[in-house]
């Protein structure tokens, strides 16, 4: 029997292929020649890149959208800590990731040869799993174990670093058994005492976040929620893990929370958290619960048993996974109606929901006004549009006033990351090409990853990028104005010219200076055929949806 010898870069590739791998992206490096070479055969599209920072996100992006690892290529050195930044949103975001790193060649290692690296050093806080392939041979067993690492429990990144020798090499193929990412399911006891502990509560409330959902095992949540009558809310940037028209709806519990869900959460009998950390952002600074010992009767439910007791000790700590938890919840069935008291809580809680999430009618200074911008939005975009985004105050307008009704159509970086909302579209429009994919990004976090829109023409991923121009910082400056007022430091901006930049790429780009003109511009994007930017330029004194620059310099 003929054994038949592959290199190391065709290993890789094999084994990819064999986990269903369609789509990685990369920035080229010459310490991974002969995976580029192998993909060159290969059905797997490769995108590249201009930034790895950007590469890295993307890969992110897909793995938020599809539940399996992102696939992402870097080189050593530069490469790797560019790429690190992506790494760290998977890791805050619990988002499958795989990143491959070029590497010296191991024979070399411990000299400071050139681009060297020890990435278990770097990388090892950030990500689930860091390893060197030190050998040909074990490719395939190194990549499928990065997979099920990535994917089981809490889903994160995983570094695997590839020296130049192991690539180089060669090895026997075998066959690849492809990793299947376990469900774990909770017992009937903890589901039973978990149907009777929310029966017996009178103000209870869900609180839904985390990751390794889909469709299905949300419409089992809210199936749940119907029957048992219980308000929703979802945690911070996880917004489409329930439809907020629907009428158990009560909110995001994130930053800038409506008091009112805050209240409702404090004064709870019973909090369930289902399916995320509950961290700083969500928890209020680790105050709304109370860490160890929460004043409410507490259920956290989660798909890592490390995560049950770290933070929280809760009154019952339920071990499952997503959509296991939501296939146990469709089998259960109340055995006393819902009270009226409840009835009304649930009422409550979503009608608090619609006064908070209802545009605001004064108008905030400038020619320009937000509230008439989000709601031609929500009158023109599909209601399955994708909106992704990075971090600054203008999120807040999607936050706050943005009806997600679909699962699969938020794209945020509960990290905070600036930079990630034209990338993360960029990977959607290339995974989901026949829907409308909208990226919000203030000035200054567009500029962290602007060369990306030049992947965008290229892959002719026509994404639609609102700028929304204020000439600062405007978060750091609101900071700022709060606690140093009218002592302004590094936080102004001067920028290019948005749309010239997009225009050079040969697409389509228009400015509003006045709301009168976004419904044509919108309209325009949406017809250009070719990634398109709206370069918005907003007042600087309309820095928050309640308050101006000035009145928070003066305490208001």
């Amino acid at each position: 029997m003929t054994t038949h010898m592959k290199s190391g870069g065709e290993l890789v590739v094999d084994a990819l292929e064999a986990h269903g791998v369609k789509q990685l992206f990369c920035v080229p490096g010459e310490s991974y020649l002969e995976v580029l070479d192998a993909l060159h055969d290969s059905p797997i599209t490769a995108t590249s890149a201009r930034q790895e920072g950007g590469a890295a996100m993307m890969a992110e992006a897909w793995g938020k959208l599809h539940g399996t690892p992102g696939i992402c290529f870097v080189t050593r050195g530069p490469g790797a800590t560019n790429a690190s930044a992506g790494i760290h949103v998977a890791q805050q975001d619990s988002t499958p990731m795989i990143l491959f790193i070029g590497q010296i060649n191991s024979q070399l290692r411990h000299r400071e040869a050139f681009q060297e690296v020890d990435y278990g050093q770097y990388l090892g806080s950030m990500a689930k799993w860091v390893a060197e392939i030190d050998s040909t041979e074990r490719i395939t067993e190194m990549v499928s174990r990065a997979w099920s690492v990535a994917t089981s429990g809490r889903p994160g990144p995983v570094v695997l670093v590839l020296p130049e020798d192991t690539l180089s090499g060669q090895a026997a193929s075998t066959k690849v058994k492809p990793f299947t990412t376990l469900e774990t399911y909770p017992s009937p006891e903890h589901l039973q005492q978990m149907a009777h502990r929310v029966e017996q509560a009178n103000a209870p409330i869900i609180v839904l976040g985390g990751s390794r959902w889909c469709a299905d095992s949300v419409a089992q949540v809210e199936a749940f929620a119907e029957a048992f009558a219980l308000p929703v809310a979802c945690s911070f940037r996880r917004q489409m893990l329930f439809n907020h028209h629907h009428p158990h709806y009560a909110g995001d519990v994130g930053l800038g929370i409506n008091p009112k869900l805050a209240t409702t959460i404090a004064d709870a009998d019973l909090v369930i958290l289902m399916g995320g950390r509950f961290s700083e952002v969500p928890s209020q600074n680790y105050e709304l619960l109370g860490v160890q010992s929460a004043r409410q009767q507490l259920i956290h439910i989660h798909a890592c048993a490390e995560e049950l007791g770290r933070v929280y000790r809760a009154d019952l700590a339920i071990h499952a996974s997503p959509k296991a938890l939501a296939a146990g919840l469709s089998q259960l069935s109340p055995t006393i109606k819902p009270s009226q008291e409840r009835v009304d809580h649930v009422a409550h809680c979503h009608n608090n929901y619609q006064q908070w999430s209802t545009l605001p009618t004064q108008a905030h200074p400038g020619a320009v006004q937000m509230p008439a911008v989000m709601a031609h939005l929500s009158n023109s975009l599909p209601a399955d549009t994708i909106i992704t985004n990075g971090a600054g105050n203008y999120a807040t307008w999607i936050h706050r006033f943005w009806k997600f009704s679909h699962y699969g159509t938020q794209l945020a970086p509960t990290s905070g990351s600036m930079g990630y909302g034209l990338p993360a579209a960029v990977a959607a429009k290339i995974a989901e090409p026949h829907k409308t994919v909208v990226c919000f990004a203030g000035d200054g976090c567009f500029q962290m990853t602007m060369q990306e829109f030049g992947t965008a023409v290229q892959q002719q991923a026509n994404i639609i990028v609102l700028v929304i121009d204020n000439g600062m910082y405007g978060t750091i400056r609101m900071h700022q104005e709060h606690h140093f007022p009218s002592r302004v430091s590094a936080t102004d901006l001067v920028n290019p010219d948005f749309c010239a930049l997009a225009k050079a790429y040969g697409t389509f780009a228009t400015q509003v200076t006045h709301t009168d003109q976004f419904p044509q511009a919108l309209e325009a994007a949406m017809a250009a055929g070719t990634p398109a930017l709206i370069h918005i330029k907003l007042d600087p004194q309309a820095l928050t949806p309640n308050l101006t620059l000035n009145q928070i310099r003066d305490g208001a």
